[in-house]
């Protein structure tokens, strides 16, 4: 991600990106006790628009929650700031949003007093496909982890927490360090789970399958905006555990996620899928996503909000 933003805003206030800083003994920076989201905001024929932005907000509160984590600031607030930081930094397309909460400086326990502070921020910056542009069209090889996902109990996959994410960095690292381009964790069952940062999704005989929530998975907002598409396009879809070596068999795979959007797989450990090419279900539900914000596919669901430039909030800090 490139440093392109001029404010960040943090804790009610538009910062100088160089003066947006925490304390060394910030409690997440010890042990990863923040809660995030990924948000993208697409330049459509009606101007700048947040793509399910109501939701991420939502899952963040919801991920907060888990992890008691009292955000300082009220569901509608983290929403304006969102708008904030765009309109801040001037962005209309390409943007990404990142709200985050996190436990702040509550010294070395692992436990932090109660009444400890607890910290919001929100940086908007560009960021292009995330699996590189010329993969949206023609694919990426990806890797089976040797590392598995989270088991149930354990850390919550469901809650979209800094910590978890350790997981995220060694099934990527070593996916990139083999020369692959992503990482598929599986369940400590043997069972697929999800990419390091993304869902996935598997095309058989015409049926769609993916993972169901029992899967150590993070239940993505593209990953349900791809499950809805699917419906509107009368494509069978089905939520199920789903065996390693389906990997093999598939006819198409495809990633899904903020970052990574659509994103078509043509190999998994070297195995040639499909017919090694985007194929023609991912390449349709591709055209219907991307088709919400060139104005090709209807939002009937209202997942787009207007960008309010003209009506910030918070102040720049002096």
């Amino acid at each position: 991600m490139s440093s392109t933003a001029k404010y960040i805003w943090q804790n009610g206030e538009l910062v100088s990106y160089e003066n947006a800083t925490v304390h060394v003994l910030t409690h997440a920076l010890h042990y990863g006790s923040s809660v995030f989201e990924g948000v993208r905001a697409y330049d459509t024929p009606d101007g700048a628009q947040f793509f399910r932005l109501d939701d991420h907000i939502s899952r963040l509160f919801y991920s907060a929650k888990v992890y008691r984590i009292d955000i300082p600031f009220t569901e509608d607030e983290a929403l304006q700031a969102c708008h904030d930081a765009l309109a801040a930094n001037e962005l209309t397309s390409g943007a990404y949003i990142r709200p985050i909460a996190f436990r702040g400086n509550s010294g070395f326990g692992v436990v932090p007093p109660a009444g400890s502070p607890v910290e919001f921020v929100v940086a908007a910056q560009e960021w292009g496909a995330y699996l590189g542009k010329d993969g949206l069209e023609k694919g990426v090889d990806v890797c089976v982890s040797s590392w598995n996902r989270v088991a149930p109990n354990t850390i919550p996959a469901g809650a979209k927490a800094g910590g978890n994410y350790l997981s995220s960095q060694l099934i990527s690292m070593e996916a990139k360090r083999l020369g692959f381009t992503e990482g598929i964790g599986l369940t400590v069952d043997g069972m697929v789970s999800e990419g390091a940062g993304e869902n996935i999704f598997l095309v058989l005989d015409g049926k769609i399958h993916t993972p169901d929530i029992s899967s150590s998975i993070l239940g993505g907002i593209t990953r349900d905006s791809i499950i809805a598409l699917a419906q509107d396009l009368g494509i069978e879809l089905v939520q199920r555990e789903i065996p390693r070596e389906m990997l093999y068999l598939a006819d198409e795979i495809f990633l899904t996620g903020t970052a990574a959007e659509v994103t078509p797989v043509r190999s998994i450990d070297h195995i040639k899928v499909g017919a090694g090419m985007r194929g023609p279900v991912t390449a349709q539900l591709q055209e219907a996503f991307f088709g919400l914000f060139d104005g090709k596919t209807p939002d009937t669901r209202g997942w787009l909000e207007p960008v309010r430039f003209d009506k910030p909030v918070a102040k720049i800090a002096v």
